[in-house]
């Protein structure tokens, strides 16, 4: 007989060492999952048992040997669920995903554009118009002090950061799917 006439050989199961990989993985996203608020945990759409479970391991933190055993119930449940797109998710809510980070890029180069050229404040302007002229030129003028005096990033640069943001953030509640960075032309 040829090797092309035997019957295609059955996939072998995992192994142990695989299996038990696995589950210290799904344990450690249920790590991940109760160090969140109960505000953040209900904007992942958990099952409800999933949910029950890591709010009850919260809820066990300092009493070691319980909560260790509620952990591994936790890991138990999220071999039932689709672990991944809670992964996935989670990462959307850490901003660990690409488009956070593509999001964050996006701040940043809008930032240093600003704080190169104030010209750029109309252009925040035409997508934000409800954006405080004053508050931000304050920003933009104590950033570039500090960058002045070579001094590090400051208060005033993360603060404009944030206040781009809040200003993104309420553009694209009001539009969605338009970019900033579309609306305003070349970099």
């Amino acid at each position: 007989m040829t090797s092309s006439m035997l019957p295609p050989r059955p996939e072998a199961p995992p192994s142990k060492t695989r299996r038990k990989k696995a589950m210290i993985a799904l344990q450690d996203l249920g790590e991940r999952l109760t160090a969140l608020s109960r505000e953040r945990l209900a904007r992942l759409d958990l099952p409800e048992s999933l949910l029950a479970a890591i709010l009850e391991a919260k809820r066990l933190e300092g009493k070691h040997e319980a909560r260790r055993r509620q952990m591994q119930y936790v890991g138990r449940l999220m071999r039932v669920v689709d672990a991944a797109a809670i992964a996935a998710r989670l990462a959307v809510l850490e901003g660990d995903s690409p488009q956070a980070k593509a999001r964050r890029a996006q701040l940043e180069r809008l930032r240093e554009r600003f704080l190169e050229d104030e010209r750029v404040l109309g252009e925040i302007l035409s997508w934000a118009p409800q954006a405080d002229v004053q508050h931000l030129r304050a920003l933009r003028r104590k950033a570039l002090e500090s960058r002045d005096k070579g001094e590090p990033p400051g208060e005033a640069y993360r603060a404009l950061y944030r206040e781009l943001k809040a200003l993104l953030e309420a553009h694209e509640e009001d539009s969605p799917g338009s970019s900033v960075e579309e609306e305003g032309g070349e970099e």
